[in-house]
């Protein structure tokens, strides 16, 4: 199993600088992003094969994660349950 985690410090500026083509040639089972600064609905991209998990920060422009995955997960939590965290 191939996993790639990236703080790409802002996707959508990622996205004109190869990030598909970087995808393309990892051909990584998971694809795990920090600093995604954006919400999923604000850039439109293929990366065919994933299933996306996006955790975005309330404030628009701030933090965020996504994961992407060839398989499924059994489960996707996006919090601890624990309310102090």
């Amino acid at each position: 199993m191939k996993l790639v985690s990236w703080n790409v410090n802002g996707l959508r500026a990622c996205l004109n600088k190869g990030f598909l083509d970087f995808c393309a040639v990892a051909d990584a089972d998971i694809i795990c992003l920090q600093e995604t600064k954006m919400r999923p609905e604000q850039a439109e991209f293929d990366l065919p094969g994933y299933h996306r998990y996006w955790n975005s920060a309330d404030k628009a422009g701030y933090s965020g994660t996504a994961v992407f995955t060839r398989r499924q997960p059994l489960n996707v939590a996006y919090d601890f349950g624990i309310d102090e965290h």
